[in-house]
Formats: structure tokens, sequence, C-alpha cells
């Protein structure tokens, strides 16, 4: 591999890493997404087996990173671990779909969450100003968004240690809000028979659709109907807790790396899966997991039915009144605004490993006199603000997700080439569990991915397309290298 010619400078601990992988995946998703899989199992015992699923999958993959992060101490992380065990080619395509959809679409997304928060303060920013008949709608929450993107962006130019210190204060502030939240959740919520009541036929499961004129149509789930609604609605919560890897992009910036790198990663996927599953248990306790939507009050929509998903907010408004409603916007807006700090601050330097490799734009390797990548982070800056203009960003991440989860299958399945081919190179950290959990991740990831083909097979195929299209990219990149 070559030598960078640009060096980045190491100045994160620890303490700075293991914020950025849990600061990345704590966004907007622990607060919505558990009413999405209600719907879909419709059990208490089976969306907690989930989420355990979920934890033990993201786990077993960050300690199985751990290894090649140990390596390969080099800015671009997963890019680089893939292009050392497959090539050129399939590094690139995971570096254009990072770009494309995963990494910016995520910046998008969670912007947008971020505005709609903010809405709740400030009502005029659901104001529209204009729109092209009811399939483009422009409002000023999307101005919000995009502003919010190029401030971190701004900051994350001005020198690593302010994008430290956001991700380092944004971090612990969401981490106790969260805790918080869990505590007085629990507390309330198991003086009423709520928690009882949902768990008094806790595994028996199904799945409630909504039709357009409001009748709903519940259908029992068993056996492989089971597995599958499962396998499906998993994507769900993989999301929610997606992001972790994006420690690896900074390696270059971590001080004693080969350690550092996956004591975060372990210790990141730790406190996020242990606070997940705890705040779903809150939910439960709060709130009746079946509900109906046309009632309309809190309790009786249940978590299935919370009004627009929010289901963080409907077990604050349980704790606090009204009063919880605004708490829960304001966590919401820390946890989302702090999330793409550390999107922001890792993307950048993927996309400058790419152009030392001449795989991406000549300008985006160039270092500011703050030693981060500011072209590389303004190219991410504007392809993420495009992606809020477009308001297709949603169906980008859903294609983008199921692209991932390839890309994770492939990264795990370079453990096993590399050994092989490289039997001697130094690993100060070997993969915990090596071979069995790697191959229990690679088996159980290419289920999810059959399921999500089966069942969600629009998606899936649009999202192997985003990839594919990379492919004639890679060759312009090869032949016009001056770009």
């Amino acid at each position: 591999m070559e030598v960078e010619k640009t060096e980045l400078k190491r100045s994160l601990g620890l303490i700075d890493a293991t914020s950025l992988v849990a600061g990345s995946m704590i966004g907007s998703g622990i607060f919505l997404v558990t009413a999405a899989m209600a719907r879909d199992v419709g059990s208490a015992g089976w969306i907690l087996i989930i989420w355990l699923v979920t934890g033990l999958l993201t786990m077993s993959a960050a300690l199985s990173y751990g290894e090649l992060a140990g390596m390969m101490p080099n800015a671009g992380g997963q890019y680089v671990y893939i292009q050392r065990a497959y090539g050129k080619l399939i590094s690139f395509l995971y570096g254009w779909t990072v770009f494309t959809v995963i990494q910016t679409g995520v910046i998008a997304a969670v912007a947008v969450a971020f505005a709609n928060y903010s809405a709740v303060f400030f009502p005029v920013l659901e104001k529209e100003i204009f729109s092209v008949s009811k399939s483009f709608i422009f409002t000023n929450k999307q101005v919000v968004a995009m502003l919010s993107i190029f401030l971190l962006t701004y900051i994350n130019t001005k020198g690593v240690k302010n994008g430290k210190l956001i991700q380092l204060v944004f971090t612990s502030a969401k981490l106790i809000a969260l805790f918080a939240l869990i505590i007085l959740g629990l507390y309330v919520g198991l003086k009423s028979d709520v928690f009882a009541s949902n768990f008094s036929d806790m595994w028996s499961a199904s799945k409630t659709v909504l039709a357009e004129n409001g009748t709903l149509t519940i259908t029992k789930l068993s056996g492989i109907a089971l597995l599958g609604a499962m396998g499906a609605t998993i994507i769900n919560s993989l999301f929610s807790s997606d992001a972790w890897n994006n420690v690896t992009f900074i390696a270059a910036e971590i001080k004693d790396p080969k350690k550092n790198i996956p004591r975060s990663l372990f210790l990141g996927t730790l406190i996020v899966t242990v606070i997940y599953i705890l705040a779903n248990v809150a939910y439960l306790a709060l709130l009746p997991l079946h509900g109906n939507p046309s009632v309309g009050t809190i309790a009786q929509n249940g978590i299935m039915f919370a009004s627009q998903d929010r289901v963080g907010a409907a077990a604050a408004s349980v704790i606090m009144g009204n009063f919880g409603v605004f708490a829960m916007a304001g966590l919401i807006m820390v946890s989302t605004f702090g999330c793409n700090s550390g999107l922001i601050l890792s993307g950048g330097r993927l996309f400058y490993a790419m152009a030392n490799d001449a795989l991406f734009f000549k300008k985006a390797k160039e270092l500011n006199k703050f030693q981060v990548p500011e072209k590389a982070l303004w190219l991410q800056c504007i392809w993420a603000c495009i992606l809020c203009i477009s308001g297709k960003y949603g169906d980008l991440l859903t294609y983008a997700t199921f692209a991932s989860l390839l890309f994770y299958i492939l990264t795990i399945g370079g453990l096993f080439i590399l050994r092989k081919k490289e039997p001697d190179t130094e690993r100060p950290y070997k993969a915990f569990g090596y071979p069995f959990v790697p191959i229990l991740y690679i088996v159980i990831t290419t289920l999810i991915c059959f399921c999500l083909l089966k069942y969600d097979t629009r998606n899936t195929v649009l999202g192997l397309i985003i990839v594919a299209l990379g492919i004639p990219v890679y060759y312009l990149f090869l032949n016009k290298k001056e770009y």
C-alpha cells in the first residue's frame, strides 16, 4: 500500500474514539423505529430479542473489525481493509456507495430529523417555501437541515479539536438524558399494569397493517413466517445501530490506534446496545404495545401507532405530561446534532483516503493549515445538502442499508482472506472468538439479506444497482486521474 504524502495529526484518545462510536450510533432511530417493529411482529418478547440480536451482531462485527484496525491503522478504515483483502475495485465500490448514499444519506436524514424536532419549538419551520405538485415540497425545515450540515462542516474544518469537543459534549449530554429517560420510565411505568400486560403473552406474534381507509388487518405469525418478519424488520434496529465503523475512518488521527480503536469499538457498541435494550424496556413499561390509531390518545395509540412513530416522545409524555413532548424534542435535537458532528468528521477522512489512491477528486486529499481534509469535508457537505433538497434521501437510505450490510459481510470475510494471505502480519489484537464469531455474523447477516431480498425486493435491488453504477465511475477515475 502506498504511503500517504501528507499526514493527519494523531490527537484523539480512547475516550474521544469511544465517544465517536457511541455518538455516531445514537441519532433519532431509537426514538422512532420501535413503532414499525411493533407493527411488524406485535410481540414484546420478540421485539426485545430483535434488539438483543442487533446488539450482539453489532458487537461481534466491531470485535472483528478490531483486528483489521490493529493491522491497518490508516485513514479510511473499512475502505482500506476491503482494498487489502479484495483489491481497488471492490474498495472503490464501497467508497462510492458511502459517498452517494450511506454517509451523505445518513447525514441528510439526521439533519432533517434535527429540523423536524426543531419545528416543535419553532412552528414557522413547517412553512412551505415552494412545491412541485405533491411529489416535491420544500420547507423551512430543509433549509435548517442544510444550515446544520453547513455549520458542522465549517466547525470540523477548523481542526479535529473542535470536532472532538462537540462530539464529547453532545454524546455525554444524550447519554445522560437517555439514562434519565430509562430510569424515570421504569420508575413510573412499573407502578402501572402496562408492563405486566405487555409481557402477559410476550411470545404471541402478529403483523398489523393499517389500510388507507383506517381498517386494521392483523395476521398471526409463527414458524417461518415469524422468522421472515423478524428478518425484515431487524433492518430498523440495524439502521439505528449503524455508523459504529466510522471510528475506523479517522484511524490516522487516533493515538495508539492499534489498541485504542479495538477498545473504542467494543466499549462504544456495548454502551449503545445496553442503552437501546433498556430504552425499549422503558417503552414497554410506559406504553401498551398494541393500539388503535383512530382513537387518538397516547395510551390508546400504544407503541404501535404512536403519533408519527414518535415512541420516545409518547413515552416522555407519560412521564412528564405535555412538557415531555418538548423535553424529548430537545433530547433528539441534541442527539441528532451530536450524531451528525461525528458522521461529518469521519466521512471526510474516507474520501481523503480515496483521493490519495487517485479514486476520488484530487483536491480531496489536500489538508488545510489545521491538518484536516477541508475540501473532502465540503464535497461531502454539498452532496448531503443536495440530498436534503431532493427529498429522496429516505429512499436512498433504504437502498443503501442493504448494500451496507453486504459490505460488512465482505469486510469480515476479509479477516479469513488476510489470515491466509498474510499470516505473519502483526496483529496487535485478534478477533474475539475467531473463527466462530465472525462466521456466525456472516451467516446471520446473510440470512437477513435474503429476507430483505424476499420481503423488500424493490429497495434491495435498487441498492445493488447503486453499487453497480460505481463500476463505470471507477474506470473513469482510473483513466482521468487529473480530476
